[in-house]
């Protein structure tokens, strides 16, 4: 099999959806949100827009690619159309360029959601219904063809913006003037600030920076003479082609340049696997058949292992436990729902029913299994849900299959070829540590989700899978989100406590799910609202076939606030656990939701690099305490606490992904994820998306300035939003670990992270405050032994290999600190005699212990800012400053010597 380019999708990387065939990509899937209302305009303008894509990435890419195959998901709350097909294993969730509303109330900007570093995909474009279909807007961002090529470069390749919002200007040096952020900097345009009668003035340096004035634009000409860079400005028509090495803009302050060390957009293209296999067409691409799908009602089959070795380790009764949670509280309400058992032959236990009431959840929950014998034939299982399908459906294609199995196998390819031309989803759940092998297989070549889960007790893994299998619709009001999942072994008599915080975007389909392992008899059940209302025992439910679980479902809609909870054991020890689901309080406010991310295979040394993306709608949420529990098949579990500090694995502070370096690995196999948030009083959020399409403010034609509309301001109480405490869990399925040898974790194999924060402030007098965030010993854990300065001209003399001639800085008296603590280091330049404006570039890296070295940071620029007094007596001696001369000017102390001496 020859491998894709991998993309982050739900809760992991699979290989990318979109495949590349002779330099067409096929399978783009473009999904419509649910909640946006009909208009044929929207999809017109999608296909219109995707026709223009093609063949202006076929130029632009000098003829290797193009857009072949897509597909458009059309909500299923549309009317149906003849020429809609029916989804098959596309999804909103998965889908790479996605039409929703936009993340704030006024603003349409394109944008990618990057959160990788240099030449590593994105997770999806966010395009509004505005966008495509208001002709105003093209104006200022360009025809959307071109816009879908400039955020395409950002999703599959990895490449970042060329203009910076946050630091439009940088000085390029010597006695010019300020530039634009831009590439290429041969870029035209004029440097104007905005009146309030709508004229313009020039722009004024401030003598302290060097730099224009705040309110200062560049507005870009419309006719250029250059065809790049389609990551600067893609609305100028003369633009074609990417910024290369010939043309790139070294000093440009963007985040092009402090993501990729100095590359240019195209020398990172071209070093991508999908430059690597493609060679330059003879004849122009034919023009991309885009086909129109449309999500129909969800139909799901439960493929339930009850061999013998499911009556061990209680692996029967917790399915029933984790199964029911599901069956009566996680699958959507319209959903036609089968069950299927199998050992050595397989048993339908139900055709499909729909979800119409709480009646039917209950009729369903009656046929989960309760006792276990037999072998093991998995595909037995699998046929017979199809069977289960094609009694209503004419074909299988988009349907569901959980399979959850604890045993081997060894037949189980047997139906591969079956399941891979059903067009049907497989989600897979491994119980235990034997469950087969290759079961992972049937969930990678459907598209499905992949969980496991172990025999510990300390765990609610089962539960937690089962409560991760959402519909992937992308209509978040309706799914159940995961408030709380907790375990504890309580000793007879002892009491287990705890919060849940149910905040004010959930409360409807609230349940309270208590779980004990061993006594038939029921834990004492205390539970408070956040007004006082108290819940016990009586008010919860045990089910007469599951003596061990008792469900609370709370009427209406849930209070917003804390909910205390306290459950006493009433006999032996043994293991509890309580877990709490409810949906969004209105279809109109989407509720906080968190999105692990993870790569599903792994080897041992290279880090594992844990996500989690914290949003409500399309806004990242921050300041939140983010929990990652990496569990292997032995039951072994570690908590990682995530951070969103743009330092080590994350690359953008305050984005709402919360990132973090994985390396305490002990074993091989599977492991699952799981991640726990906590949210306190007010949340704040960010204004502006990275990786978003330019804005032009204006053009200059013919010398004259034509200003477009501006943006629409963005008010306080858009982006800071107080929704109270609030509490989520989210599984983030199972991966692979392969690789780990026996006593790993006795040596030191592990490297301090790279640092992607170096920043450089000029103090004057040539002096230089360098500020980062310290790396660990093992990547972005523990504290490094010592760190390494250097520095150049030249910045390509700071990358990989040449790192380590470059000329190196003094660091004596420089403390280490332990990771994620920030420190800053005053260089004193004195001795460095530049002239005005000289660029001088700077690299740290870390070292540990065992001398393992960590990768050279980012790339910092410094400009040589040589103070004003002696900055003029250079020009009254011809721009030459005598050693001397300024030995004299600097022992000159009094201001009437120094007026004297001048």
């Amino acid at each position: 099999k020859v491998p894709h380019i991998t993309l982050i999708t739900l809760h992991g990387v699979t290989d990318a959806t979109v495949k590349l065939n002779n330099g067409g990509f096929e399978d783009l899937v473009i999904a419509i949100n649910p909640q946006i209302p009909e208009d044929n305009k929207i999809v017109d303008n999608i296909k219109g827009m995707v026709q223009e894509a093609s063949a202006y990435l076929f130029g632009a890419t000098q003829k290797r690619f193009y857009f072949k195959t897509v597909k458009v998901i059309i909500p299923s709350t549309w009317k149906t159309k003849a020429d809609y097909q029916r989804v098959t294993r596309e999804s909103y969730d998965k889908a790479e360029v996605i039409v929703a509303a936009p993340y704030l109330k006024h603003g349409d900007d394109p944008y990618t959601l990057q959160y990788g570093g240099c030449g590593e995909p994105g997770r999806y474009i966010h395009l509004t219904p505005n966008f495509l279909t208001n002709d105003k807007l093209l104006d200022a961002y360009g025809p959307r063809g071109r816009v879908l090529v400039h955020e395409w470069a950002h999703l599959r390749w990895g490449v970042f913006d060329e203009y910076n919002d946050d630091a439009p200007f940088y000085s390029p040096g010597g006695n010019s003037m300020p530039e634009a952020t831009r590439c290429p900097a041969t870029f035209k345009g004029s440097y104007v600030v905005l009146l309030a009668d709508g004229t313009t003035r020039p722009c004024k340096v401030e003598p302290k920076t060097q730099l224009y004035e705040s309110g200062c634009q560049f507005i870009p000409e419309k006719n250029q003479n250059t065809p790049t860079s389609i990551m600067y400005v893609q609305s100028i028509p003369s633009v074609t082609q990417f910024c290369d090495k010939s043309n790139h803009n070294t000093k440009a302050t963007n985040m092009q340049n402090k993501m990729c060390n100095y590359r240019s957009t195209w020398d990172v293209i071209t070093t991508s696997p999908d430059f690597a296999k493609s060679t330059p067409q003879r004849a122009p691409p034919p023009s991309p058949t885009i086909t129109l799908l449309q999500k129909q009602e969800r139909v799901l089959c439960l493929v339930l292992d009850v061999s013998g070795s499911m009556g061990s380790s209680n692996r029967i009764g917790r399915l029933k436990q984790a199964a029911e949670i599901f069956v009566l509280q996680i699958i959507e309400a319209g959903s036609w729902v089968g069950v299927v058992t199998f050992n050595d032959a397989a048993t339908v236990q139900t055709h499909l029913r729909q979800i119409s009431d709480d009646s039917v959840r209950k009729t369903l929950a009656g046929f989960l299994p309760t006792s276990a014998g037999g072998g093991t034939k998995i595909c037995s299982g699998v046929r017979s849900a199809f069977q289960v399908f094609l009694k209503k459906y004419p074909n299988t294609r988009g349907c569901e299959i959980v399979l959850l199995t604890d045993g081997e196998d060894n037949q189980v390819n047997s139906c591969f070829t079956e399941v891979r031309n059903s067009g049907s989803i497989i989600h897979t759940i491994a119980l235990g540590p034997k469950a087969e092998k290759e079961l992972e297989m049937l969930a990678d070549m459907t598209g499905g989700l992949k969980f496991a889960a172990t025999d510990s007790l300390n765990s609610n893994g089962l539960i937690d899978a089962f409560s991760g299998i959402s519909s992937g619709s992308g209509d978040l009001s309706q799914q159940s989100i995961q408030l709380e999942s907790k375990t504890q072994q309580v000793a007879a008599k002892k009491w287990m406590y705890g919060t849940v915080s149910i905040d004010k975007t959930v409360g409807k389909d609230t349940f309270f799910v208590i779980t004990w392992s061993a006594s038939t008899t029921p834990p004492e059940m205390f539970l408070d609202d956040p007004k006082g209302k108290k819940y016990r025992t009586k008010d919860f439910i045990t089910d007469k076939t599951n003596l061990r679980t008792a469900r609370l479902q709370i009427s209406g809609i849930a209070e917003a606030g804390d909910w205390r909870y306290s459950l006493q054991n009433q006999n032996t020890a043994q293991t509890m656990t309580i877990t709490v689901t409810s949906r969004a309080r209105s279809a109109t406010v989407p509720p906080v939701h968190v999105m692990p991310l993870i790569k599903r295979t792994h080897k041992f040394p290279d880090p594992l690099v844990i996500h989690a993306e914290v949003s409500q709608g399309f806004l990242p949420v921050t300041g939140a305490k983010v929990i990652a529990t990496i569990e292997a098949d032995n039951g072994a579990a570690v908590d990682l606490e995530l951070l969103d500090n743009g330092a080590g694995a994350d690359i953008i502070k305050d984005d709402g992904i919360y990132s973090r370096y994985f390396t305490s690995f002990k074993v091989n196999g599977r492991h699952n994820l799981k991640v726990r948030v906590q949210g306190q009083g007010k949340t704040g959020r960010r204004i502006r998306r990275q990786s978003q399409a330019f804005f032009a403010p204006g053009f200059v034609n013919n010398g004259v300035i034509n200003m477009n509309p501006p943006k629409p301001e963005v008010r306080d109480d858009d982006i800071e939003v107080d929704v109270g405490n609030f509490s989520r869990v989210a599984s983030g399925g199972s991966f692979v670990m392969s690789g780990v040898p026996p006593g790993s974790s006795k040596k030191d194999v592990f490297p301090p992270c790279r640092i992607t924060d170096l920043e450089i402030k000029p103090l004057g007098d040539y002096q230089f405050l360098l500020s980062w965030t310290a790396p660990g010993n093992d990547y972005d854990e523990g504290k490094a032994e010592r760190y390494e300065i250097k520095m150049s001209e030249d910045p390509s003399a700071l990358i990989d290999a040449a790192f380590q001639t470059a000329t190196s800085v003094n660091t004596a008296g420089l403390k280490m600190e332990v990771a994620g603590v920030k420190q800053s280091f005053q260089y004193n330049a004195e001795n460095l005699k530049k002239s005005n404006g000289t660029s001088i570039y700077f690299a740290i890296r870390a070292i540990d212990g065992s001398n393992n070295v960590g990768e050279a940071s980012n790339i910092a620029r410094a400009v040589v800012l040589v103070p004003i007094l002696e900055l003029l007596f250079s020009i009254i001696c011809g721009n030459k400053i005598s050693t001397l001369s300024m030995a004299i000017w600097r022992r000159t102390n009094s201001q009437k010597k120094r007026c004297k001496f001048t």
